[in-house]
């Protein structure tokens, strides 16, 4: 499994929308056919959140629907508050917080040991132990 950030998914949104593939379409083409493709509930928010925010909200809010459909969405189970606790306690040990979405993003990726795919390399390389796949 890879999951997907929503900078990932904002990006190849707007590459298709505007017809000007770029990388995130490139990495998208270069995923192996048969692997399942991920998507956590927070990121599924966030993209609801800009949706929302948008000034042709209805639209923006079915072309998200539309370029999430037939992404595995992964929702929290008992192990995620654990794990997710776990996460933050040694992040801030060790001084190396990053934005609490972000977390929950990672903490999903971690329990399901799948990469994250995301623009946002930076930030997510400090989490430790979550591949990231930059684009």
């Amino acid at each position: 499994m890879i999951h997907f950030d929503s900078s990932f998914l904002i990006d190849l949104h707007g590459e298709t929308t505007n017809e000007r593939p770029g990388a995130a379409f490139d990495l998208m083409e270069s995923i192996a056919a048969g692997e399942v493709l991920g998507v956590s509930v927070h990121v599924l928010c966030e993209l609801r959140h800009g949706a929302e925010m948008h000034r042709q909200a209805l639209r923006e809010q079915e072309a998200m629907d539309q370029l999430v459909n037939g992404l595995y969405v992964v929702y929290p189970d008992e192990r995620f508050a654990p794990a997710y606790g776990r996460l933050v306690a040694a992040m801030a040990r060790s001084k190396r917080l990053i934005g609490t979405m972000d977390l929950l993003i990672a903490t999903a990726a971690l329990l399901d040991d799948a990469p994250l795919v995301t623009r946002n390399v930076k930030d997510f390389s400090r989490v430790p132990g979550l591949r990231v796949l930059g684009y």
